[in-house]
């Protein structure tokens, strides 16, 4: 699914940490303006009531790490959290209190990024970021599917796993280690999605090589737009979520298990293992330190 980057500028009342290993305890939820509107039986998150300036199109958020989770009236309470929990699993994927990788984690905060989570579309086309943000990442309620994790990742895909990737990676990865993951050209995950494209192409062709494995052909996605894509296409399936899907996505995407992306994209593998990285290594299912 093509995802919607926001690219804005605002500032929004939150407290950010200057700590230098964020924990749970102190960092997970730390306590924004407004009031708490359900705290729910969830363990480490609470949703709260919305106050911040140029954000009232939300009636409440959640904070994870300091990065905030917006959501209009409509979305449920838990897809919300099911939102924050996913993005704590990617943030700390071995889920021990501590952020994986804080040149990430403090890319994303410098970066002012959100996620914003719609119910309708208008919802969606109707919010006007205020100035002082740098990125914004959209996700739909409907396809927030927590149960499919819990179904043998069989039946209507949690789209969640990966739009919440995306702001991760798009306030994160490609602005602290922009030779490496950068969606502009040069860089080396861009470099590898020119192998697996069969050729660099700056919009989608009308078609592919046939050698190519990564064949997304929405002409609304540009260069930079087809990196994120494959980004996600390369994590999530190294973590097992494409094991049952292949059928869904080839028109898409090949690679659909770590193995065969360990085997072909070679390139991207070596990427996504480097420890320097610390990548997740375990599929969020959004069920953080439960």
């Amino acid at each position: 699914m093509k995802h919607l980057f926001l690219t804005v500028m605002a500032l929004v009342v939150i407290t950010i940490l200057s700590c230098t290993s964020c924990s749970k305890d102190d960092s997970l939820t730390t306590t924004p303006t407004g009031g708490i509107i359900d705290p729910g039986n969830d363990p480490n998150f609470t949703i709260v009531a919305n106050t911040d300036a140029g954000f009232s199109h939300f009636n409440r958020k959640v904070l994870v790490f300091n990065i905030p989770i917006y959501a209009v009236t409509a979305v449920e309470n838990s897809k919300l959290l099911h939102a924050a929990n996913l993005m704590a699993q990617y943030l700390d994927n071995n889920e021990d209190g501590t952020i994986d990788n804080m040149t990430i984690y403090n890319s994303m905060i410098s970066n002012k990024a959100f996620l914003f989570m719609w119910k309708t579309e208008a919802d969606r086309d109707n919010f006007n970021p205020p100035a002082g943000f740098e990125v914004g990442q959209d996700l739909g309620a409907d396809e927030t599917v927590p149960v499919w994790h819990t179904n043998g990742h069989t039946g209507q895909f949690d789209a969640a796993i990966e739009e919440v990737w995306h702001i991760v990676t798009n306030g994160g990865h490609e602005r602290a280690y922009s030779n490496v993951f950068s969606s502009q050209s040069g860089s080396q995950i861009s470099n590898a999605m020119d192998i697996a494209r069969g050729g660099h192409f700056e919009n989608p062709p009308s078609s592919y090589p046939s050698e190519a494995w990564y064949t997304y052909n929405d002409t609304t996605c540009d260069y930079n737009c087809q990196v994120g894509e494959y980004l996600y296409w390369t994590m999530s399936s190294m973590l097992g979520a494409q094991e049952n899907r292949l059928s869904e996505i080839d028109n898409e995407w090949r690679l659909n298990t770590r193995t065969l992306v360990e085997n072909t994209d070679t390139a991207a593998f070596a990427i996504f293992t480097n420890p320097e990285y610390n990548m997740p290594t375990v599929l969020p299912d959004g069920t953080y330190r439960q």
